[in-house]
């Protein structure tokens, strides 16, 4: 089977081209081929096809064989793929994940796609379609303990779950391998979660690590990156246009405030290698 690594930020995914190929058992092979020793190596993989309601669909799973809903560097790579490998001329289209469809557009130099803005939708707030546990509504600056330790979080869905935590050192200090896992798997999050941990540097800058649920850390999350903007605006820490600084690089987002509007996200798609293996 031919694959594609493409990385969004670092945010690296195995890419299966089911217009070419066939693959059986999604979810063995994601297990197989995410293995960084033993196989490819990766947060998961995405397969790209034709889509039922958009121009295109991408079918993610998470390096544990789970279903991922959304990720946010993984579109703008399969954006990327679509377009370079012309099966699709327009700069401006549409991909589906989950039922879920994203509007992207993309920018074009010598022929090839160098970066994507996507429209992310609206954020969901309300706490039980996250899902969060609370006596509250929305889930905002709310207090949570965890291994002892108070944090406060801001809870926010872009079609997977996330709990934002802003602290007061930088994340690349911060002890993600202990608390990671704990918020994961933490019994207010019925469906687990994405746990962001994120640091204020500016009103237009903010510097953050990510714990993603079903693959552990990754070097960047697009849907976390939003959801972290998000919260930060609610808290009323940052402007409407902000530079999300993560360990893989950076990423544009832009949000009114208005939780009717859609968020976008500006960022790179880039190739690392093609390969052939059997699964």
């Amino acid at each position: 089977m031919k694959f594609t690594k493409m990385h969004g930020c670092g945010n690296d995914y195995i890419y299966i081209d089911l217009f070419t190929e066939v693959v059986e058992d999604a979810e063995k092979a994601a297990i197989i081929l995410s293995d960084r020793h033993f196989s490819i190596g990766g947060d998961g993989i995405i397969l790209i096809k034709k889509g039922e309601k958009a121009d295109f669909e991408m079918v993610m799973y998470n390096s544990d064989g789970t279903r991922g809903a959304m990720c946010g560097n993984g579109i703008r790579c399969v954006a990327k793929y679509v377009y370079d490998h012309h099966y699709t001329d327009k700069t401006s289209f549409t991909i589906e994940s989950m039922g879920a469809v994203k509007y992207i557009d993309v920018t074009v130099e010598d022929g090839k796609v160098v970066s994507a803005k996507v429209d992310m939708g609206a954020p969901i707030l309300d706490a039980d379609n996250i899902p969060v546990i609370s006596d509250n509504d929305r889930v905002i600056h709310e207090k949570i303990t965890v291994a002892g330790v108070d944090f406060n979080m801001t809870c926010v869905s872009m079609g997977n779950p996330h709990a934002v935590m802003f602290i007061d050192k930088s994340p690349k200090d911060f002890e993600l391998e202990k608390f990671g896992p704990l918020f994961e798997s933490h019994k207010r999050f019925p469906d687990r979660i994405n746990a962001e941990f994120a640091k204020i540097i500016d009103r237009k800058n903010i510097e953050m690590r990510v714990y993603e649920r079903g693959a552990g850390e990754t070097l960047a999350c697009g849907t976390g990156t939003c959801a972290t903007v998000v919260a930060a605006i609610l808290n009323g820490y940052v402007d409407n246009d902000v530079t999300v600084h993560l360990l893989g690089g950076d990423l544009q987002i832009q949000w009114s405030g208005n939780e009717q509007d859609s968020v976008f996200m500006t960022g790179p798609a880039e190739y690392a290698f093609t390969g052939e293996v059997d699964v």
